[in-house]
């Protein structure tokens, strides 16, 4: 049975030539969070590596703007709701309706701190 919905963002990340996306999911009070190289749109057909990177807190699912001391800015790429559909050590799916990211995908645990996200065929 899966949860009530909970909101995602999908962030992008730019600090002069390094450009990257966080994608955060709300769990709780805080934002668990994957750091990506891929754009929302680039892995609704394929996986994609991430690398879970320290929780965010929740402001950042509607912040824009500077971070990191004005170093560098985060606009927001995706965003929307989402329920869990399967959650344990190494896989978490999630049933995603966002402006971009439609359907199931799951995050699957492949080592330490890595991940990869991957579209669920229906």
């Amino acid at each position: 049975m899966a949860d009530e919905p909970k909101r995602f963002v999908i962030q992008k990340h730019v600090r002069r030539t390094d450009v990257h996306f966080d994608f955060m999911i709300e769990q709780g009070e805080c934002l668990q969070t994957w750091r990506i190289d891929t754009a929302p749109d680039k892995f609704t057909h394929d996986a994609v590596n991430a690398e879970k990177i320290p929780d965010h807190p929740l402001r950042f699912l509607t912040y824009e703007g500077p971070v990191n001391e004005g170093k560098a800015a985060v606009q927001i790429a995706d965003s929307g709701t989402y329920r869990i559909l399967e959650n344990n050590e190494s896989n978490i799916t999630l049933d995603m309706d966002g402006k971009i990211l439609q359907g199931k995908f799951s995050l699957k645990h492949t080592d330490n701190k890595n991940w990869q996200i991957l579209p669920v065929a229906p």
